[in-house]
């Protein structure tokens, strides 16, 4: 344990003018306040707030950041109060010790909202002092050291978890490398020990086999440099197990394949040298294709600068080399805690200048809740990057797999919103085209636009998918309300009454909802029966008998006698979210239609006659009349699938011949499946995107006509 003056010194060593009257206050305080506390492992608890700072002073932090950590468990595991100890040490230190302490049960295995609302502070917390991060950051790397003294092994996973899911990607996004690859090699150690064992001891093989060749190569690299004068510090390092094991994973290759185990790092006075060497490397050594990437001239978002190449190097091994300046290797290792500068006390640097910080504050904004948040925080923090460009040449960086829509909400919402295509190197490509490194991506837009649900399937962001899921979720809940009063005036006139509002808001609170919205929702949604509202309202309603409910549906099909008048309309609703098309049947306008209402899904359109309907006589309250008109307007010319069977020849130009039919009568084919074949004919089912069912009947008369096809009907079932 760090004695009281070891820790004054080791500030003192970079930080001339720390308080150290501040550092001996927090730390005879923060022992008397733990007292007898023990650790799991048995030491003194006040010995792990030392440690933490202990761990702060590698990374040259301020008095404030080291105080913090004396402090930070004493909120949460002592008598002491915030109050206190901005009392005696100010409203910094009280302001980064309540940052810390927020965040100190964050369990990311449990969904419940608490968890996640515990990791939207931490957020928050950071975003206006990037040390509160570091610290926590700190405490977490000690805590993972002394996980083993831990007894319940689901704990100690669980914490390795959390580490590995969050706190590592975290590390890694304000560039402390260091830091990151021990947090990930410890969690490794827990989550998957034997893993971890097979690769230290092939390491271990390798070294006692392989002989010193890391000096060898290293000095090597040195000496071919210093023959064409440039003076560069060779450096090589053995990679982490947990490293290791991920690159054998995502390659998909055995340990004996992987090239690269040892980086070299070669460290050089300026920036022009590091293209001067760069230079000499590839003259000198065959390069291995495809392995170049220049984060010079295009830096990773945490500030990350290297030349990174793979050349065939000393004694033809096959090595990865990085070429840095000594200012790019203190970030590549410390990240932003080497450009820690302080001018009288106050931080040059804080959380607001990272462009990731601001991503993440952008999600908290569109996320629908703290759950929501967690999941697109964890998709905003991938590692991998893809770098595109704007047509001005500004450049979007992303995680690999991201498509047009995630540039597009990358470059500002209104654009994703309002996005409707995308041209990448010039060319219209499908918005779930995956960018790759250096695309130039012009977004087109409409104001007419709005985000489509289909983006949540391919969007990768956590920005975009947030975004795209409150506007569905927005527009769901409108969907829910004007189904739900609908469904609501067509049961208040069946029995009799006249709807109002004010008769729905004295049932309310026994529905346990805050406003005739939210009942309606619920009623649309087919959470709460329409039916059972009005009992509700006037008690005493005779409850219909299955004939009751379900003969009249057919009646007003067969005889057509004033559906809009008990009908619920569904125009205007769009499909997939309040309203589902059943896929058994493929109903259109035009057709005679039902509605059987799903638990919280809404309701699903079936024709009058489907035999799917029979599944469904036994429960009569999820039956519903609905009509695809409204107030005698037609229903509008929106594209509906209908689903045709047919049997044409096998002969060259058969299919040519259908699609041209289908095109000529305005029908658009959506989808084409061969059922059965032979040497004659060919049997399939075709989806045809039609107006209503008159212009599906157009469209299978046309093809009857046409020589090539031998049957053509509507698909039932």
């Amino acid at each position: 344990m760090i004695r009281q003056f070891e820790l004054v010194e080791r500030i003192k060593a970079y930080d001339t003018s720390a308080d150290e009257d501040a550092i001996n206050r927090a730390y005879v305080f923060a022992m008397k306040a733990h007292g007898a506390q023990r650790r799991a492992s048995g030491d003194p608890y006040f010995s792990h707030p030392l440690e933490v700072a202990g761990i702060l002073t590698r990374y040259r932090l301020d008095t404030d950041s080291i105080v913090t950590a004396l402090l930070h468990d004493t909120i949460e595991d002592t008598p002491a109060t915030l109050d206190e100890i901005e009392g005696l040490f100010g409203g910094e230190v009280a302001r980064l010790v309540d940052g810390v302490t927020k965040l100190t049960r964050i369990e990311l295995q449990s969904e419940h909202t608490q968890q996640a609302e515990n990791f939207r502070k931490l957020v928050l917390a950071m975003s206006e002092d990037i040390r509160v991060l570091l610290v926590k950051l700190a405490d977490r790397l000690h805590n993972m050291r002394t996980l083993l003294h831990i007894e319940d092994p689901l704990k100690r996973r669980r914490i390795a978890a959390e580490t590995m899911d969050i706190y590592a990607p975290l590390a890694e996004r304000i560039g402390m490398q260091e830091l990151k690859s021990e947090l990930e090699d410890l969690a490794f150690g827990v989550l998957n020990p034997d893993g971890r064992e097979s690769i230290l001891t092939r390491l271990r093989f390798l070294r006692e086999h392989g002989g010193d060749v890391v000096s060898r190569i290293a000095n090597e690299l040195q000496s071919t440099l210093a023959s064409e004068g440039l003076d560069a510090q060779v450096l090589g390092r053995e990679k982490t197990p947990y490293s290791v094991w991920r690159k054998m994973q995502r390659n998909n290759v055995g340990f004996e394949q992987l090239p690269d185990i040892v980086a070299f790092r070669v460290v050089v006075d300026n920036r022009d040298d590091c293209y001067r060497a760069l230079g000499i490397v590839h003259s000198t050594y065959p390069v291995v294709p495809g392995r170049f990437k220049d984060y010079i001239s295009t830096p990773k978002p945490n500030g990350y600068r290297s030349l990174h190449t793979g050349v065939f190097g000393p004694g033809r091994h096959r090595i990865e080399i990085q070429i840095r300046t000594r200012e790019m290797h203190e970030v590549a290792e410390y990240g932003v805690a080497a450009h820690w500068r302080y001018k009288q006390g106050v931080a040059e640097t804080d959380g607001r200048q990272y462009r990731w910080l601001r991503q993440l504050l952008e999600i908290l904004e569109h996320a629908s809740g703290p759950e929501d948040f967690l999941e697109h925080t964890k998709l905003e923090m991938f590692e991998d990057q893809v770098f595109c460009f704007t047509p001005k040449g500004d450049l979007i960086n992303l995680p690999v797999g991201s498509t047009p829509v995630d540039f597009a909400y990358a470059v500002h919402t209104e654009v994703g919103d309002t996005c409707v295509g995308a041209k990448i190197n010039g060319r219209m490509m499908p918005l779930r085209t995956q960018l790759q490194n250096g695309d130039q991506v012009e977004v087109i837009t409409s104001k007419a636009q709005t985000p489509s649900p289909t983006w949540d399937r391919f969007a990768v962001t956590g920005k975009a998918r947030a975004r795209i899921r409150r506007f569905i979720h927005a527009k769901e809940r409108e969907q829910y309300i004007q189904l739900g009063r609908s469904m609501l005036h067509r049961v208040f006139r069946d029995e009799g009454y006249d709807y109002t509002e004010r008769a729905l808001e004295g049932v309310l609170k026994s529905f346990r909802q805050g406003t005739v919205d939210d009942l309606s929702t619920q009623v649309g949604a087919g959470n709460i029966d329409a039916k059972a509202v009005v009992e509700r309202v006037f008690p005493g309603t005779r409850k219909k008998t299955l004939y009751e409910r379900v003969m009249p549906l057919a009646r007003h099909r067969r005889r057509r006698t004033q559906p809009e008048k008990v009908a619920v309309p569904i125009k205007g609703l769009i499909p997939g979210m309040a309203v589902h098309f059943a896929g058994c049947c493929h109903p259109l306008p035009g057709d005679r239609i039902v509605g059987i209402v799903t638990t919280g899904k809404g309701v699903t359109i079936h024709t009058i006659d489907c035999e799917r309907l029979e599944e469904y006589a036994e429960t009569p309250e999820r039956w519903i009349d609905v009509s695809w008109e409204r107030d005698g307007d037609p229903a509008t010319s929106v594209a509906h699938v209908g689903r045709v069977h047919m049997t044409i020849i096998n002969e060259p130009g058969s299919l040519g011949s259908l699609s041209t039919m289908i095109a000529k009568n305005q029908g658009n084919i959506s989808n084409l499946k061969i059922t059965n074949r032979s040497s004659q004919f060919f049997e399939m089912l075709v989806d045809i995107e039609v107006r209503d069912v008159k212009h599906l009947t157009d469209i299978i008369a046309a093809l009857r006509a046409t020589p090539a096809i031998n049957a053509v009907d509507r698909a039932r079932g």
